[in-house]
């Protein structure tokens, strides 16, 4: 399945996203995801992160690779997930000063990534009123991170109007990351769960941060 979103930040279409995902045998595979700034953004603050998740056959996540390159910044971060020894390890190489940040973390077993989170959130019966768990880490911190289904709605993106399950992941104010902010997630109410809209609504200096489906898979 591969999948394209336009970016928008502040009603400014701020870049795009791309999101390839390869199924494998049971619930595993790879998640492979391209964020590249376009426009007034990419000259004032450029960005081409890309990111992987790998997921064993129970859909528990094994290993991560992000590069991020973000202003002056260029970063490779690698988050090994190892459900037999209950550990997570961490390791942030900075490729401009050279330095190396190295972490461990304990989990009680099958964890995921966000993005592995949001392809195990595919997978499960979602309907108005649920409250999910999903044990979520991203390498320097675990959580078993509150996700609610709040209600149906219609989405219109360029890709066309959808039927969606509106869900909200609890990860920010310091509960998995420390920014101040609030996670939606709008799945097409229907057996493929399509992912359609993503938003992240930080502080009101910061703004919004809207992904949008493009095309139709």
């Amino acid at each position: 399945m591969n999948l394209e979103y336009r970016v928008e930040w502040r009603l400014v279409d701020a870049g795009k996203a791309f999101l390839k995902w390869n199924p494998a045998q049971g619930r595993g595979g790879q998640a492979n995801i391209h964020i590249e700034s376009v426009g007034l953004v990419n000259k004032l603050f450029p960005v081409k992160d890309d990111y992987s998740t790998n997921l064993d056959e129970r859909g528990c996540t094994i290993s991560t690779l992000m590069i991020a390159e973000e202003g002056s910044r260029k970063r490779e971060t690698q988050v090994t997930y190892d459900r037999t020894s209950k550990k997570v390890e961490y390791q942030e190489k900075d490729l401009v000063l050279n330095k190396t940040v190295k972490k461990e973390v304990e989990i009680p077993g099958c964890t995921f990534d966000v993005i592995g989170a949001l392809v195990e959130l595919r997978r499960l019966k979602l309907e108005p009123g649920a409250v999910l768990n999903v044990p979520v880490s991203d390498g320097k911190k675990f959580v078993n991170a509150r996700v609610e289904v709040q209600a149906r709605e219609k989405v219109k993106t360029p890709a066309g109007e959808f039927s969606t399950l509106r869900c909200e992941a609890f990860l920010f104010d310091g509960v998995l990351f420390a920014r101040k902010a609030r996670l939606h997630v709008w799945f097409t109410d229907d057996p493929a769960k399509i992912p359609v809209q993503i938003r992240i609504a930080m502080r009101f200096y910061i703004g919004t941060v809207t992904l949008q489906l493009l095309h139709t898979p």
